[in-house]
């Protein structure tokens, strides 16, 4: 009896000893689990998504791995959402702890700008309003019929007595779905967020500067382009004519439209630019023709602008065509249709020179990108050789539903009085925009005279036949950087609002987007092309196969359950028998 007695205490005394071991593991394993060395984490996980979308780029890492101090963020997304925003909300965390698991200097917190009294909230959004930050008023359905909530898709970061702004949510697209918006909005948090970081951490903000001198766009024309890159770089004219060479302090120039020849001088203080490393974003009309050139006209032809462009960008790899693409997919125009009294009456017609362009390309430049409005662009031709490797990628094409003009071409508004005939519209897409990047050949290799080399020689200048790794983006319309002035006020509408169809484009983010791209020599922008697939749901198969997968769900555990108590108590009857 006493010996039964002893085995039972002993095997009670065993069974403490295993549970407090277990224990112990566990919380070895929590401890591990958040343990640091020099600020990364000890744990790693495995993403398994097909898309890797779990999976920070390494620029992304590296970025973080190299702070030197504390980068605080606040998110605005605390509380109750509905489905959409709560994924938001989610995919917010998770990536704000893929960033703190690869550097200890990452801390966050969520906000709810909702929470408190009545006059502690209005206090509140009265200080975020004056922040810049503004709602989202958001209709929610509910039993009781359906109710307005205030959401803040926003995140400020803090670094070293400087903080920026971020907004979450991508802006709605007329004709896309919100679950499309959000999953955009998704995809893009790490990049956000990431850039948002790169940009506190500048020292210096790089200089944008625009060319002058050749019947560019007016700082008028480009102010609120400017007003929105002066937050993080300073911007300004250089006037060609009036200096040597173009240095390293331009970080990106900016060609905006010109109207007017270059000289071959020009071209070589550019070329010479390009060879050193520089940047630029080409805006070029390659057809001398706007809407009020035609008004007032039974018709017109128009010409082609003489810039004495040609050849050097030949020699880089494209060629602009002079012609006019026409696309079905387009924005519209006022014509007088009338007279009602002594004042006319304007209609509005779909004006197919007026190009309304969704991006398609999954390049981080136009990635997730709106409808950019383009105004009488032409082609690009993209199959000229370079004697470097360059590499070209595609950024805006013209829809399935393009028609093209070759010029000399007749151009008036008769074609408007009917409707746009789809069957006239039927040759291929056609190439408006595109990024080169690599290494580019000069266009004066082999050109340049002993008194040329004399004399930059004596500049303490080299002439280089052949460019250092960089980039460059070429758009076929100069006036995509154009905002509209009120001659009345000089005030400005913002760049990509068109007046007639009362909506933005999304002119200004594609240019932001070039100018990050060109100047991200870190390869953060990377982050931008990362792709969060939607899967959406079959809702009839799902509603048809209900009741099985209900079943399978219910029934399913239990039979483990079952089976696994059945299992138990089998192998302890067989254990503990005698």
């Amino acid at each position: 009896m006493m010996s039964k007695q002893k085995n039972t205490n002993n095997r009670k005394a065993q069974s403490l000893l295993q549970l407090l071991l277990f224990a112990g593991v566990l919380l070895f394993l929590n401890i591990l689990a958040n343990a640091r060395i020099s600020g990364r984490a000890l744990y790693t996980y495995l993403d398994m998504t097909e898309e890797k979308r779990f999976t920070m780029t390494g620029a992304t890492r590296r970025l973080l791995e190299n702070l030197d101090d504390v980068v605080y963020i606040k998110v605005l997304l605390e509380g109750e959402f509905p489905a959409g925003f709560k994924r938001l909300q989610a995919a917010t965390r998770d990536v704000l702890d893929d960033f703190r698991s690869s550097s200890g200097y990452i801390e966050y917190e969520f906000e709810d700008p909702g929470a408190g009294t009545a006059e502690e909230v209005n206090q509140r959004r009265e200080q975020l309003s004056k922040d810049g930050i503004n709602p989202v008023n958001l209709r929610v359905k509910g039993v009781e019929g359906t109710s307005e909530k205030l959401i803040y898709p926003y995140a400020t970061l803090y670094y070293k007595n400087r903080s920026f702004i971020v907004n979450l949510l991508e802006n709605e697209v007329p004709g896309v779905p919100p679950e499309v918006t959000l999953n955009n909005s998704v995809g893009l948090l790490e990049y956000k967020l990431a850039n948002a970081i790169q940009k506190l951490q500048l020292v210096r903000k790089p200089n944008i500067l625009f060319t002058a001198g050749q019947g560019e766009l007016s700082p008028m024309e480009t102010a609120s382009l400017e007003k929105s890159l002066r937050e993080f770089y300073e911007t300004g004219r250089v006037n060609l004519d009036s200096v040597v060479n173009i240095g390293p302090e331009a970080s990106v120039l900016i060609i905006a439209k010109p109207t007017r020849r270059f000289s071959e001088k020009n071209k070589f203080k550019i070329d010479q630019y390009i060879m050193n490393g520089g940047k630029v974003l080409w805006l070029l009309d390659k057809v001398a023709v706007s809407l009020d050139s035609l008004r007032g006209r039974q018709s017109y032809y128009p010409n082609e602008y003489d810039l004495n462009l040609d050849d050097l960008l030949f020699k880089y790899g494209i060629r602009i065509q002079p012609d006019l693409v026409l696309d079905i997919q387009c924005s519209t125009i006022p014509l007088a249709t009338g007279l009602v009294g002594n004042a006319p009456q304007f209609d509005y017609f779909r004006y197919p020179y007026h190009l309304v362009v969704t991006p398609q390309s999954p390049h981080p430049v136009v990635k997730s990108l709106g409808a950019v409005n383009l105004l009488y662009a032409s082609s690009i031709d993209t199959e000229v050789k370079t004697k470097t490797e360059v590499q070209k990628t595609v950024l805006l094409k013209s829809s399935p539903n393009t028609r093209v003009q070759l010029i000399p071409v007749e151009m008036n508004f008769d074609f408007l009085r009917y409707d746009l005939d789809p069957t006239k519209f039927n040759q291929e897409p056609r190439t408006l925009a595109l990024a080169l990047e690599g290494v580019f050949p000069s266009m004066y290799e082999n050109r340049v005279t002993e008194s040329l080399l004399d004399g930059l020689n004596q500049l303490g200048l080299e002439f280089k036949p052949q460019s250092e790794p960089t980039k460059m983006i070429v758009v076929s319309d100069g006036d995509v950087a154009k905002n509209k002035i009120n001659p009345n006020n000089q005030s400005y509408s913002p760049l990509g609002y068109n007046e007639y169809d009362r909506y933005l484009f999304a002119n200004k983010d594609l240019l932001v987007n070039a100018l990050e791209y060109l100047l991200d020599d870190n390869g953060v922008i990377e982050a931008r092309g990362k792709e969060v697939r939607l899967r959406l749901l079959d809702t009839v198969k799902a509603q048809r196969e209900s009741t099985h997968w209900q079943l399978l769900n219910i029934g399913l555990p239990l039979v483990f359950l079952l089976a696994f108590g059945l299992l138990f108590n089998w192998i302890r009857k067989k254990r503990y028998a005698g």
